[in-house]
């Protein structure tokens, strides 16, 4: 079974076998490998049962081209959902109010917009300025929200720039931060057609992600129609909330550090870690927001308290939060980590690898399995920190993590 989930993963032998050893001591022995493994295998035998293929003689291609039709048929339900005709071209904006009137958590801890434009007016985005038809910094500043501005400074401006905004980033303190929604932005003029075209067709999607702004940004697509867009553009977007509502906690949690800029900086880089290990690897934050989100009795209130309260750690994934918009989206929720082996080559049944894959018309050998990989592997470590023994000691290292440095001199 542990061949199994370390091929799944494409996992590094013979560390991967040995960590698991270790966490199963560690833990008191629960089997979760060999229960997980069992688990994939059911599920991915009801999974092919309702794609209509052979439960015992499914191939990777067949499964593959199953899932590329099954996004194509659920696309079009989005569309729907989306009330998009043929002929229509407002697609992000539809997506927009479709997140707006999710009633999912929104509330998130975020540059206030005073503080964000006083960034950018130390450190101007002249081409972003430029791009968006604006002669003054000034004259941009006051006519624009700050996370469209860093939405154009994020296509326009050099690495020099970007540098230089994230240096700035460590002079901020929790207090130019403040609790509000978060905020999808959809620009529709030609002025962002034509700053998004190149990007978008280089980085090949079409969402910003200003985690410390808690904003998302949806970009124009090309007018050429991409097989796929609305089921793409929706999910794409509902993870980008989501990741937002993740950092932010992070931020509310650190904000007793006296080095908060520092790890703001850090954290609107790149995605966050904290100190805390299992398998000799250091845990990522997302992993342990998931974590209490799906295991919200094991909330420890001397370790969040007074700044992280159990609601900051709620968390929706955007596939279940589809399989809410319709029935026929149900599939999905159910497929995040599951993948099939066929001759040791992992084929991932996750929503987003399978929606990149189809968007991108990408053939069998080229498959995404990225994120199928990401759900797998956070679900095996999952399990292992329901035993309390390495739960406490993810506690103890979080705390220590989190202790006031000025405490420690």
């Amino acid at each position: 079974m542990t061949r199994v989930l370390s091929e799944l993963l494409g996992a590094k032998e013979p560390g991967f076998r040995l960590g698991l050893r270790q966490l199963e001591q560690a833990g008191g022995a629960p089997n979760a490998d060999i229960r997980l493994s069992a688990e994939v295998g059911q599920s991915v035998r009801r999974a092919l049962n309702e794609l209509g293929l052979d439960q015992h003689d499914t191939t990777g291609p067949e499964l593959y081209n199953a899932l590329l039709e099954r996004a194509k048929q659920d696309d079009a339900v989005v569309r729907e959902l989306l009330g998009l005709k043929p002929a229509d071209n407002d697609l992000n904006l539809r997506v927009q109010r479709l997140l707006t009137k999710l009633e999912t958590p929104k509330k998130v801890f975020a540059l206030k917009s005073s503080a964000a434009k006083r960034l950018l007016k130390k450190n101007p985005p002249k081409k972003a300025m430029k791009q968006l038809g604006y002669r003054s910094v000034d004259s941009m500043l006051k006519h624009e929200p700050a996370a469209l501005i860093y939405g154009a400074a994020t296509i326009t401006e050099s690495p020099t720039w970007h540098r230089q905004l994230l240096q700035c980033y460590k002079q901020l303190a929790p207090a130019d931060f403040e609790s509000r929604d978060v905020a999808v932005l959809a620009p529709a003029n030609k002025r962002w057609d034509s700053l998004s075209a190149g990007y978008v067709a280089d980085v090949k999607h079409n969402i910003l992600t200003f985690k410390e702004l808690g904003a998302v940004v949806i970009l124009p697509l090309p007018a050429d129609a991409v097989d796929g867009a609305s089921l793409a553009v929706t999910l794409l977007a509902m993870h980008a909330v989501n990741d937002v509502r993740i950092t932010s906690a992070y931020l509310k949690l650190h904000q007793v550090r006296p080095d908060f800029g520092v790890v703001l900086a850090k954290a609107a880089r790149s995605e966050p870690y904290t100190q805390a290990t299992l398998l000799g690897q250091a845990l990522p934050w997302r992993l342990i927001h998931r974590y209490f989100a799906r295991t919200p009795e094991a909330y420890n209130p001397e370790l969040f308290e007074p700044h992280v309260q159990p609601e900051d750690l709620e968390w929706r994934p955007a596939e279940r939060s589809l399989a809410e918009l319709h029935d026929r989206l149900e599939f999905w929720g159910r497929t995040a980590y599951l993948g099939l082996l066929d001759h040791g080559d992992a084929i991932s049944l996750n929503l987003t690898d399978t929606v990149l894959n189809f968007c991108n018309k990408l053939p069998y050998e080229q498959r995404v399995v990225h994120y199928f990989r990401d759900h797998l592997w956070h679900e095996l470590m999952m399990r292992y920190l329901h035993q309390d023994s390495l739960e406490q000691a993810v506690h103890e290292q979080l705390g220590y993590e989190l202790v006031d440095e000025k405490t420690l001199a």
